[in-house]
């Protein structure tokens, strides 16, 4: 990892780039894969399926008799069903009850959440086979009440999907499961193919080319839950951290994928040189260490002279995930804007937030922290708003009406409250 030491404001720009392309370099693919489904709908899902999977599918749905093969250590099994628990808990928790005021005598306005009625789901399934994300969007998926689901996920080499993700979808109660991955999963479920239902809004991580498909998604009709790319941590630690657990939060993301990224803050040399060593060592045992020191490559290691100036920079880059590791951990736990869910102390690691605290680990990226929230239960509803108002009602709010309506022009706006009230006279 590069060692910076105090960057100027003025570098921070650039500094804090992420290691991914733009939006240009990839979505004149994007469009082109989008094209041929929107025409050939399975026929072209096949078709990219072969091409960047390396399998031909006769079928892609999952049957009944892939669930019932797949088999997993019992010792899985009761990890997951906590996972599932400690989440369900914490996505229960988010409930809310309807607003309801009377404005003004007469009128009466509320707010009501009805769920997301058909939602997609997409399982990164490639070199890590990611089944905890279908704990953490089928949960508050079903809380919310969303009548269908859509679950995609790619496929292996040989046309079959890990046994941990069809336990889980099975667990959860998944039953529209389909052996399509990348670019082409987003885009059958934003037109929809004989095989694919069509959806309203489609959630999950991934990768470039599936954060560029799901924006593209858009553009059709089809909302999104957020920009969610390669997975990236920044860690701020002083000297009341333990380098090795710094090291090995560092380490857990930078295994994600080439592509990600991991930044340490700090205020103490000292400790950005520990963690350097024991990232050294530590990366040595991991087995996906050929990913992992790539990831590392693009990653840094940042010395802030204050705590002040170190929390300016993380608000800038704004991390999906934020461990805090400080003997005045408060004021950056309450001072903290921008991020997608933050860890905080030497025994949280950000490993808790990816599996079974109960927090969702799916989360804004590349800086979109900035203005997107993690996945909640919320992001499965939309909000409803009603009004009633009474004949007293419509008496003493509608000379407002009337006068902001004349104001703008809009005559048919004034007549409509201007029949009701002399109505009868």
């Amino acid at each position: 990892m590069k060692k910076i030491l105090n960057p100027k404001p003025e570098t921070w720009p650039q500094l804090l780039m992420r290691p991914t392309q733009t939006v240009a370099d990839i979505e004149a693919t994007v469009a082109e894969i989008f094209s041929e489904i929107s025409r050939k709908g399975d026929v072209a899902v096949a078709k990219y399926t072969q091409f960047f999977d390396g399998v031909h599918l006769d079928s892609f749905q999952v049957s009944e008799k892939d669930f019932d093969a797949a088999e997993i250590s019992e010792e899985l099994k009761e990890a997951i069903q906590l996972a599932k628990r400690n989440i369900e808990k914490f996505h229960a928790a988010q409930k809310t009850e309807s607003v309801q005021v009377e404005t003004i005598p007469g009128v009466q306005c509320w707010q009501e959440k009805r769920p997301i009625q058909k939602v997609g789901l997409y399982i990164p399934g490639g070199s890590a086979p990611l089944f905890s994300t279908i704990l953490m969007l089928v949960i508050p998926a079903k809380l919310a009440g969303c009548n269908e689901i859509v679950l995609c996920t790619p496929p292996n080499a040989v046309g079959g999907i890990h046994p941990a993700i069809l336990y889980t979808a099975k667990l959860c109660d998944v039953t529209k499961v389909f052996k399509v991955g990348g670019i082409q999963a987003i885009a059958a479920m934003t037109f929809g193919t004989r095989s694919v239902p069509q959806v309203y809004k489609i959630f999950g991580p991934g990768n470039q080319f599936v954060t560029v498909a799901k924006q593209l998604a858009t553009k059709y009709g089809v909302a999104i839950d957020m920009p969610a790319g390669p997975s990236e941590l920044l860690v701020f630690a002083d000297d009341s951290a333990n380098a090795a657990f710094v090291a090995s939060d560092l380490l857990s993301q930078a295994e994600h994928g080439t592509d990600s990224q991991v930044v340490l803050v700090t205020t103490s040399k000292d400790m950005m040189d520990a963690v350097a060593v024991e990232i050294e060592q530590q990366i040595k045992e991991l087995p996906r260490r050929a990913i992992a020191q790539k990831a590392i490559e693009n990653s840094k290691l940042i010395l802030i002279g204050n705590n002040e100036t170190a929390l300016q920079l993380i608000n800038e880059y704004a991390p999906e995930h934020f461990i805090v590791v400080s003997k005045n951990e408060d004021y950056f736990v309450e001072n903290i804007q921008n991020a997608g869910s933050v860890f905080i102390g030497n025994y949280t690691p950000e490993s808790a937030g990816d599996y079974a605290s109960g927090t969702n680990h799916t989360l804004p990226t590349n800086g979109y922290s900035k203005q997107y929230s993690g996945v909640n239960l919320d992001s499965f509803t939309k909000s409803i708003t009603f009004q009633k108002i009474s004949e007293k009602g419509i008496q003493q709010l509608g000379p407002a009406i009337e006068q902001m309506a004349e104001a703008e022009g809009l005559q048919a706006h004034k007549n409509a409250v201007t029949l009701r009230r002399n109505y009868g006279k």
